[in-house]
């Protein structure tokens, strides 16, 4: 629940933003993070010292909803003459730690990141005769700020949000979102740690695969040379009814050729997904991650979660060669370990709470497994086959209704402990396949009709509505694949390799949306 107010107007929790003259008592009693942000605007908008903005009635830190605690909204002018048309910019308040005493940031020092590190920007392109700025974005900002308070995943420049819906829930072409670094905004260094500044860039379904295929920070590029498309500032126009490759034909050659030249960025997505050791009999559960009827999907250990984590949040690109890193002995159990325990208690039921204690969990090498996926999970494994493993790379697929993993990797791969002797690997509920080159390339040929469907198949995919953001991280991860627009099959559909012992199974929804799966 928010409501509409200059900034300089009373609130019920947090005082008025001061103005540049503000007297010491006053800036005194000031949350200095927040203060620290507003200094920024200030430098930015000198002639807007009380913006409109959309303000949380009930704050997150007293059971509110929604993180953030304000989001600011400027008129900015443009520059015609760069092509920077005048637009709205709309600025967050909360990722980041606005008060210093833990409310809702653990305090880790002054050097590191304050909260989340960063804050959410927007430019939306003013409409003739507009005099007041939509307030849709800050509910769109709210939503991806849920999800890194649910998740404790923070973005960064050259991620995409998979949004699957017009952003504005009209009928434009702009259903979802990548991030750059803010134009104008600068880090502010605060009491509590830096903040930086990451925009949203709307973009067309086009462009996301694209940037799903390649990468994020490529076409943010080729959007900055389209001014309809954004331009220079990345600004978003709802009313664009072209994807760049319409309005410039030439640009898809470039995407293409760096596909064919650095493979995908994407590393993994969070999807519907499960899979079962088919080598050993159904009843035999000790140490397995098959889903059994009764019983629920075990849990990954908080050891594993944060090497799959650390692994697609950072690329792991070192020494040219890409390398899943070594699990840390010192590092203690808990997927959220380094923040504030009240939050992620309000987060998870008592179900989830039990992990497996890490060091009771071996290693298991599997013959023969069985890999199930939904309808738009299954259409991205082309594309972890060829855009990322030919590449000498890997893929996850983490699950979003239990708590497993399923990572391929190449024979390029450092680290893994899925081996060329071993291929079928699995700690606990964390899945790991390698798989040679040969084999990609015969996976490809029989998973063909993932991209090409048959004729005579229905076409059209009912997007859900209010879909969940999805995020990733550098190299790309997807963290919410929920409606991509996908080639449409009759389901189920099997693919089966007996030599390799090996099963492929694209399954409907319903079936991960049980509990029984």
């Amino acid at each position: 629940m928010a409501e509409l107010r200059p900034s300089g107007a009373p609130g019920p929790a947090a005082p008025p933003a001061p103005g540049p003259s503000a007297p010491p008592a006053f800036a005194s009693l000031f949350p200095p993070g927040l203060h620290a942000i507003y200094g920024e605007c200030r430098r930015l908008y000198p002639d807007q010292p009380n913006p409109l903005q959309v303000t949380a009635i009930v704050k997150y830190w007293l059971g509110g909803p929604d993180p953030l605690d304000y989001v600011s909204m400027y008129r900015n002018v443009g520059s015609p003459s760069a092509n920077i048309p005048e637009h709205w910019h709309y600025i967050s308040f909360g990722l980041s730690d606005l008060y210093g005493d833990s409310r809702v940031h653990e305090f880790t020092g002054t050097d590191g990141p304050s909260g989340f590190g960063f804050e959410l920007t927007f430019r939306l392109k003013r409409e003739t005769g507009e005099s007041a700025p939509p307030t849709w974005p800050a509910e769109l900002m709210q939503g991806l700020a849920r999800y890194v308070f649910q998740s404790e995943n923070t973005f960064c420049s050259g991620d995409h949000v998979s949004w699957h819906s017009p952003l504005d829930n009209s009928e434009s072409r702009i259903q979802h979102m990548l991030l750059t670094e803010d134009p104008q905004m600068q880090p502010v260094q605060t009491p509590f740690g830096v903040v930086t500044f990451l925009q949203i860039v709307g973009v067309c379904t086009e462009e996301l695969h694209a940037a799903q295929q390649w990468n994020g920070q490529g076409i943010l590029e080729l959007l900055r040379t389209v001014p309809v498309a954004g331009g220079p500032w990345l600004i978003t126009d709802m009313r664009r009814g072209e994807t760049i490759f319409e309005i410039d034909p030439h640009l898809q050659e470039r995407v293409d050729k760096g596909i064919e030249t650095d493979g995908s960025n994407l590393s993994g997505v969070s999807a519907k997904c499960a899979w079962d050791d088919l080598s050993r009999p159904p009843e035999d559960d000790e140490d397995s991650r098959s889903i059994c009827i009764g019983t629920q999907p075990r849990r990954l250990s908080g050891k594993d979660t944060e090497q799959i984590r650390e692994t697609l949040r950072r690329g792991l690109e070192i020494n040219n060669k890409p390398v899943l890193p070594p699990i840390n002995p010192q590092r203690q159990n808990g997927f959220t370990h380094d923040r504030a325990p009240s939050r992620k208690d309000s987060l998870e039921s008592d179900s989830s709470t039990a992990i497996i204690p890490h060091e009771l969990i071996r290693t298991r090498q599997l013959e023969s497994v069985h890999l199930k996926f939904n309808q738009e999970s299954g259409a991205l494994i082309p594309l972890c086959l060829r855009g990322r493993l030919l590449h000498g790379r890997h893929f996850t697929y983490k699950s979003i209704t239990g708590d497993m993993a399923i990572t391929f990797v190449s024979t390029g791969v450092e680290g893994a402990f899925a081996t060329e002797e071993h291929p079928y690997a699995a700690h606990g509920p964390w899945l790991q396949i390698l798989l040679t080159e040969e084999f990609v390339e015969k996976m490809l040929e029989d998973l063909e009709d993932l991209t090409s469907p048959e004729e005579g198949l229905t076409s059209s995919w009912k997007v859900p509505s209010p879909p969940p953001a999805s995020y990733e991280a550098a190299p790309q991860w997807d963290l919410s694949l929920v409606g991509l627009n996908a080639p449409q099959f009759k389901l189920p559909k099997e693919y089966s390799w007996p030599e390799k012992k090996l099963k492929v199974s694209i399954l409907p929804d319903v079936v991960f949306d049980s509990p029984l799966h």
